[in-house]
């Protein structure tokens, strides 16, 4: 089998390892960088392996649903999961806008702390995926840097805050 398509998203802040697992554990500081450009509302989270995170994101009079089970949990170091589209009643489902999407993506979120610094590493790779799904995610790969660096930005000035 050929390797599966993944996007990587590396950042490094200025900041704690602790501090950095803060904002993407705890509801009021995830809810702050997560989804910009967006409301976003966290439903439920629980940062426990089987546990979910239930987000919605409301712009342009409309809401995206999303639903993440984690599946490993190793605090402050890893985060696991898997992250679907999810319809208003949390369950898994098809991408509107992209029907090919993948259904589940696996996400990996490592921290690693390096002279008070921490770095960060993302990878998001198709889940059980169909070949459909594999070129759809293969051909996206390019443009998910745009969505997620306005995130990294917005997340870089509230590690900034948090220091203050």
């Amino acid at each position: 089998m050929s390797e599966l398509p993944t996007y990587v998203l590396e950042r490094e802040f200025d900041a704690p390892r602790e501090m950095v697992w803060r904002t993407w554990t705890e509801p009021e500081l995830l809810a702050r960088w997560y989804g910009p450009g967006a409301e976003t509302i966290i439903h439920e989270l629980n940062v426990t392996p089987g546990g979910l995170w239930l987000n919605e994101m409301k712009w342009g009079g409309k809401s995206n649903y999303e639903r993440v089970e984690y599946t490993k949990v190793d605090p402050p170091a890893l985060l696991v999961w898997l992250h679907s589209t999810a319809n208003s009643e949390w369950e898994a489902s098809a991408n509107s806008m992209m029907p090919d999407w993948p259904l589940v993506l696996l996400t990996t979120v490592t921290f690693t702390e390096k002279d008070g610094k921490t770095q960060l590493r993302l990878t998001w790779q198709p889940h059980e995926a169909s070949a459909a799904e594999l070129a759809c995610f293969a051909a996206a790969i390019g443009g998910m840097d745009k969505g997620w660096a306005s995130g990294m930005e917005i997340l870089t000035e509230l590690l900034a805050e948090l220091q203050d």
